[in-house]
Order: C-alpha cells, then structure tokens, then sequence
C-alpha cells in the first residue's frame, strides 16, 4: 500500500499562513501522494495561495473553493466525492494548521495494510498532546469517553481528524445519511463503517496544538455536539429536521 496513489485531503478556513508549507511537505513525501485543499471562501486569500501553488504542481495539488463556510466534515465529504470520482486507492484527512505533524503519514501507511481505516489516536501509548490546556484536555478525555460510551467503537479517539482510509472504506459510505456537522462527522463516518464490518485501527501521534482551545467552543456549540453523538446512535429520536446539501465542485 505504500506506493497505491493517495489523496490527502485538508479542510482549510483562513491557513493562508499553513498551506503552502503544508503542502510542499506532504508532497515531498511520496510520488503518488496527490492534495486535496477544500477551502471555505476563507476571507485571507487561502484559496489563492493555493491556485499560485498548483502552477508548481498542476498534476498533484487540487483546490475546491466551497462558497460559504460549512464546516470541517463537509469539506472532508466533499474529498471524499472527489476522490471517488477518480482512482486513488488510499485517502487521508488531516488538519491544515501542523496539529497532525506530516511526517506521521509514514507510521498510517504501514498500519493500513492490516486495516479499512486507521485512526490517528492521541490517547495510545507513544502518543503526545502538546500544547494544550488541563480545561482542553478534561473536554477532550470527556466528549471521548461519551462518545465511546454510546457509540462503541472501538476506538480511543474519536475525534481527532488524522485519518487514512482504504478506497473501499470510503465506498461504503452512505453520504446522504450523514447528518452530523463539523467535528462530528468524524464519529458518524466511523460508526457507519464499524457498522459495516470493516477494520477499524488506530497509530500513536504526536498532537501539536496551535491556538484551538476550549475558550472558543460557546455552550450551545458543546452541548450541540454532544446532541449529534446521540443523534448517530438513534437517528429516528435525534435527526435534525433538515439535511445537508451538497457544496459544488469549483
């Protein structure tokens, strides 16, 4: 699986400083690594940043330009759309902001040969958060131990977005049935392929963390996330009662 053709797929919002770096360091990793950069109109120009950059590499850097902002899952299901539509074999998902150092993509590559999807944990042996506040941390240990709760995945971490994922991982997933947004989506793509009988594992990773902290999740915001785990476990009691609408490709 080392040498199957991989596109790694990168949400942005305002990474006008990240990107390009980003971008040049995954692409130094491998011949066949392709990016996908899915960006949501950010307002500092991260979308031309980008188009500059795919001058240097027009067969192995692509951009979605969404046109308003909605959110980090969608923008990974978009990915995903793209990447269907053409023949990658392996799909990653990660952060633009260096919280998911590149570098580790190395350890996902041997740990997918044994499995459908492998998870970057940050709760495993070998495993590191950097940067992080005790309040950060006591949310992030709680919303996990929740979520594993209900869901039962068998996981450590179910939401940090550092993901690789087999082409038929991503087949199996029934897009139109997700109704989570943002960080969720993380946990309703994995309890839809659990769900499905495939091989869910997880690799140790180094989380670097940037300026995200618990100060900038309002109430309502918590409380909305922790609605739409309940929401994947009985989608008849909790579903929102309106669906999502594709973004289109740009």
């Amino acid at each position: 699986m080392t040498h199957a053709k991989t596109l790694v797929i990168i949400p942005t919002f305002n990474e006008r400083e990240n990107i390009a770096a980003l971008v040049e360091r995954i692409l130094s990793l491998h011949p066949d690594f392709d990016v996908l950069v899915v960006d949501d109109a950010s307002p500092d120009g991260t979308s031309a940043v980008v188009s500059e950059l795919q001058q240097k590499h027009p067969e192995h850097l692509h951009l979605i330009t969404r046109t308003k902002k909605d959110g980090r899952g969608g923008a990974v299901l978009e990915g995903f759309r793209f990447g269907l539509a053409r023949d990658y074999a392996l799909f990653f998902e990660m952060d633009a902001d260096f919280s998911h150092r590149p570098e580790d993509i190395t350890l996902f590559l041997e740990s997918i040969r044994s499995f459908d999807v492998v998870v970057g944990s940050r709760y495993l042996p070998g495993s590191r958060i950097e940067n992080w506040s005790w309040r950060r941390t006591h949310f992030s240990r709680w919303a996990n131990t929740f979520a594993k709760t209900i869901l039962r995945i068998p996981l450590s971490d179910y939401t940090n977005g550092f993901r690789c994922y087999r082409r038929n991982a991503v087949e199996a997933l029934d897009f139109q049935a997700i109704d989570a947004k943002g960080y969720v989506v993380l946990s309703e793509v994995a309890f839809q392929m659990h769900r499905k009988g495939l091989r869910l594992g997880e690799v140790p990773v180094i989380f670097v963390n940037r300026e995200r902290g618990i100060s900038n999740l309002t109430a309502g915001e918590i409380t909305e996330a922790f609605l739409s785990v309940l929401r994947i476990r009985w989608p008849g009691v909790f579903r929102h009662k309106t669906k999502r609408t594709p973004q289109a490709h740009h």
